[in-house]
């Protein structure tokens, strides 16, 4: 979470402002945020309204917003289960500042968890007593987490607040080149960009292969602003983890404390994660149950539902229709949230608590949505954005295209050809995906025949072929 790494990410200043900033700090020492500024790279009130987003760390135990004894305990099992012997591992593992685990140390000598082993150069070491091995044994009873310190639930939901997926302006430029590596229209991007910037529940539908999802997953491209993720949140003395590596990317990830050394305020608070705003998407495998916490009896702690995990980005709900729940019972899962911007989530206690549900909601779908949904539904949903098959021009620009990344030579005959198989001998409409499909088996033939890739009337003939399989009538007659 180094400075440089944050501002470059939320596109504030670019990389080589951030590599000549740092050279003038060897030179002349400095915060990087001071040298950005006197280099006119970024403006005092940017860097400001920029640093005030971090989440700033705790001075004392209170301010961390959980209960001594839970902290307490959640570094003894640390200890125990990693073997930790020092301040500075304790530290690490518990994501807070050395003065508020100094306060935990000393509390655990007093009440004879943890006893002084002396000291390795300068620094002190502890072991675990026979009290504190129990101390320990009885806590995991009550749960296994053993992670960074959790935020408590009112901190996280004021962060979702803060770091709504609105809060980044999207613009047509902005759109435009972030669906670059797509042949789009004007009318298409004129469609999505206000849909995008008011945050709403949107709806693309279409035929299939024409790029719904693609479109969809592009979207994460458009938004530049870093936002901030607990690793757990505390509810009711019970933990939710939210972080998930396999679905959020952090931004420089700091090895040690050095990481905040360019920055132009106090360290930020270590126990929530830098990431870029999460994208997460979910097709046929989505059942009302993974849309509800989920806790494990083993481990005494729950993990957070996927569209939590998505707050602050996208959650895209791709194939509507075709998940093993009915799309009623799914749908009607939204309609709060949707309307709301809150969702509601029960621990196993039975205590149910809110999150403000700020993520952008996408659903995807080539199944007509009349025949889908009810009006009623189909009328919370403020965008609907039709995802057709292209036109003749659009789908010329997408093959050319598509063959000069692939270096097959293309030519007007050759997409002629093309078209009167497809349509005429096929009998198919025209689809966006069409090209790649035609292409990745013309290179692949001229592989198999040990020769240079080319759009001639065999290769042609040999992909469009595979585009459909044949009737059983049409297998009769041969």
């Amino acid at each position: 979470m180094r400075l440089g790494d944050l501002l470059v990410s939320a596109k504030i200043v670019s990389q080589a402002d951030v590599d000549r900033a740092m050279e003038r700090q060897q030179e002349e020492g400095g915060r990087l945020g001071d040298l950005l500024v006197s280099m006119g790279a970024v403006s005092h009130e940017a860097l400001d309204a920029f640093l005030q987003r971090i989440p700033q760390e705790p001075e004392s135990i209170a301010e961390t917003g959980i209960p001594a004894n839970e902290l307490l305990a959640l570094m003894i099992k640390h200890i125990q289960a990693s073997r930790l012997e020092t301040l500075p591992e304790f530290v690490e593992a518990l994501k807070l500042a050395p003065r508020i685990v100094e306060h935990l140390v000393q509390e655990a000598v007093a009440r004879g968890l943890i006893s002084a082993l002396g000291t390795v150069g300068l620094v002190m070491r502890y072991d675990l007593t026979d009290r504190g091995r129990m101390f320990a044994q009885e806590a995991m009873k009550t749960s296994l987490y053993s992670g960074p310190a959790p935020v408590p639930l009112e901190a996280f939901c004021a962060r979702v607040d803060l770091q709504k997926v609105t809060n980044d302006l999207v613009t047509y430029e902005k759109l435009k080149t972030a669906m670059s590596d797509y042949i789009v229209t004007d009318d298409f991007l004129k469609q999505m960009g206000p849909a995008l910037n008011a945050g709403r529940a949107m709806l693309l539908y279409g035929p299939p292969g024409n790029g719904k999802t693609s479109v969809a997953c592009k979207v994460a491209d458009v938004f530049n602003s870093v936002i901030y993720l607990p690793y757990a949140v505390m509810i009711e003395g019970q933990i939710m983890r939210v972080f998930d590596p396999s679905l959020h990317v952090p931004i420089a990830p700091p090895k040690n404390k050095s990481a905040f050394a360019g920055l132009r305020r106090d360290n930020a608070d270590m126990r929530w994660v830098a990431v870029k705003r999460p994208f997460i998407v979910v097709g046929g495998e989505l059942t009302l149950e993974m849309l509800d916490l989920s806790y494990d009896p083993a481990t005494g702690f729950y993990e957070a539902p996927l569209h939590i995990k998505a707050l602050g980005g996208c959650f895209v709900v791709d194939d509507l229709g075709r998940q093993i729940v009915s799309p009623a019972a799914l749908l009607n899962r939204w309609i709060v949230p949707m309307e709301s911007k809150v969702d509601y989530l029960k621990l196993h206690t039975g205590k149910s608590f809110s999150v403000p549900f700020e993520a952008l909601l996408i659903f995807s779908t080539n199944i007509d949505p009349e025949g889908l949904m009810d009006q009623a539904f189909l009328r919370r949903l403020p965008y609907k954005i039709e995802v057709g098959a292209p036109s003749l021009e659009t789908y010329y620009a997408i093959f050319k295209r598509v063959c000069g990344k692939a270096g097959v030579a293309f030519s007007d005959e050759a997409f002629k050809m093309i078209v009167y198989k497809v349509v005429k001998e096929k009998g198919l409409e025209l689809a966006a995906y069409h090209a790649t499909f035609i292409v990745d088996q013309v290179v692949a033939i001229a592989k198999f025949m040990d020769k240079e890739p080319c759009l001639d009337e065999f290769s042609i003939d040999y992909a469009v072929r595979n585009l459909k399989v044949r009737s059983a009538a049409v297998k009769e007659e041969a």
